[in-house]
């Protein structure tokens, strides 16, 4: 089925997108039950995070290309008893669009866009696991089309709905720490042979045969037929560039959440790979990286340059650092009167010196600027949003796709090494035109999808 197939089927629902708030439905307003009908678009592994949330709602459907989750989540689960299973979400939509209020996207990054725009088109609310995409292309295509749709959407990094983040902002324009020219945010990963990581001694890894209870085309959906291998399924998928993001893609947009945020770090004039180390040519992730990116002067704010430290690397510990060892993830918030660390989640701001802190503290923080989230956890802020009883999640698509961009242009220089020059308005390499293929990259027929919306690239 391509796009056009699917548009045809399903156009009725994709009305109802104009109406905001829509639930139940399509019918704005509040349901007669106050319960959300929920598809869930990826069973097992980071879906718990997803079910956990939507405790209590309606779970009409479940999708994933591995029956295994499906029947893990139907015994785990008692929302899942009556939801309808699926393999290929096309299908699910085209049978049940108009029973379905909301999607969480809970799949590899490879298919989160195509499983994003399936749910767009069919005007469906949806919450996509983080990063938002895989490509650039991609990433402003669904905050476009979302936009377009008025559809309410979020990206789950949990510390965007957390007091931490707010507080730091607030701090932040307080003058608590003066002008910030240089964060460092730093990730202790990849930790090869765990359940999450893994490296082949080739690429590509060995073949092996294909488990019954998977469907390896659906799996590699928009990418193509490749072999299979147990490098790819079910978890190690991100050690690999055609796939996953590496670390960026699974620690950026959380422990950069801060940095990027309260600073409106958006629009880079370019991304640098300062060092490498166990390089894997430009398909497995290296060891470690050490990268900048340098972004101009914005809203009052001077230039930033913004490091980003993986695979054991760490920044200078701050002279006036008195909370003993320096954690794994975190981030250091350099200004020109002190220095703030946020946590792995963006959470837990406080000064690097800690008889400094509780003085700060006991002379009382800065008054309350930006609302607190009620609803802890970005599905349940979104399920919130969607009821109406809660306000706009704060990692929709319009920010989530700014944070992931700033990701994925670290991805890129990871990947291909030097210094990226970047062109944020035109959405171009300026000085490696070579590397602007991978901004957009071909998708296998049948998954065509997006190519309608009009975008800088």
């Amino acid at each position: 089925m391509n796009r056009r197939e699917f548009t045809k089927a399903t156009a009725t629902a994709a009305l109802a997108a104009t109406v905001l708030p829509k639930f139940n439905i399509g019918k704005p307003g509040k349901s007669a039950n106050s319960r959300m009908n929920i598809a869930f678009i990826g069973a097992g592994n980071i879906a718990e995070m997803a079910y956990k949330e939507s405790a209590g709602e309606n779970w009409v459907a479940l999708c994933d290309v591995d029956s295994v989750y499906l029947d893990e989540a139907k015994a785990n689960h008692p929302e899942a008893a009556g939801a309808r299973s699926f393999k290929d979400f096309r299908v699910m939509f085209d049978k049940m669009a108009d029973e379905i209020d909301g999607v969480c996207i809970s799949t590899p990054d490879h298919t989160h866009f195509v499983a994003a725009m399936w749910a767009i088109e069919a005007g469906k609310h949806l919450c996509v696991q983080k990063p938002l995409t895989r490509t650039i292309w991609q990433a402003r295509v669904l905050s476009k089309a979302a936009s377009e749709k008025g559809l309410i959407t979020n990206m789950a990094n949990q510390g965007h709905t957390y007091d931490g983040i707010r507080q730091t902002r607030e701090w932040l324009e307080h003058g608590l720490i003066g002008d910030v020219t240089e964060v460092h945010s730093w990730e202790g990963g990849p930790q090869w042979g765990n359940k999450w990581f893994d490296k082949p001694e080739s690429y590509p890894p060995p073949v092996e045969p294909i488990p019954e209870t998977l469907d390896w085309d659906l799996w590699c959906g928009p990418l193509g037929m490749r072999e299979f291998s147990s490098y790819y399924h079910p978890l190690k998928w991100r050690s690999f560039y055609e796939l996953g993001t590496g670390m960026l893609g699974d620690w950026f947009c959380h422990t950069g959440d801060a940095p990027v945020w309260t600073l409106d770090l958006y629009e880079p004039e370019y991304v640098e790979l300062i060092s490498k180390g166990g390089s894997n040519g430009d398909f497995i992730i290296a060891d470690r990286t050490l990268l900048k990116w340098h972004f101009p002067a914005r809203n009052g704010k001077p230039p930033c340059d913004l490091y980003w430290h993986e695979g054991g690397l760490k920044p200078s510990i701050p002279a006036n650092w008195s909370w003993g060892e320096i954690p794994y993830r975190g981030s250091f918030f350099n200004g020109n009167k002190n220095t703030l660390y946020t946590d792995m989640r963006s959470n837990n701001p406080r000064l690097v010196n800690r008889d400094e802190m509780v003085a700060f503290k006991q002379a009382g923080y800065p008054d309350e600027k930006y609302p607190r989230v009620e609803y802890s956890g970005p599905f349940a802020e979104w399920i919130a949003a969607v009821k109406g009883d809660g306000p706009h999640p704060g990692s929709s698509f319009d920010y989530a796709s700014r944070l992931t961009e700033v990701a994925l242009l670290g991805v890129l220089a990871q990947r291909f090494e030097g210094r990226i020059n970047w062109d944020s308005k035109q959405g171009r390499v300026t000085n490696r035109p070579e590397l602007n293929v991978y901004l957009k990259e071909p998708v296998s027929q049948g998954w065509e999808i997006g190519n309608d919306y009009d975008i800088s690239l």
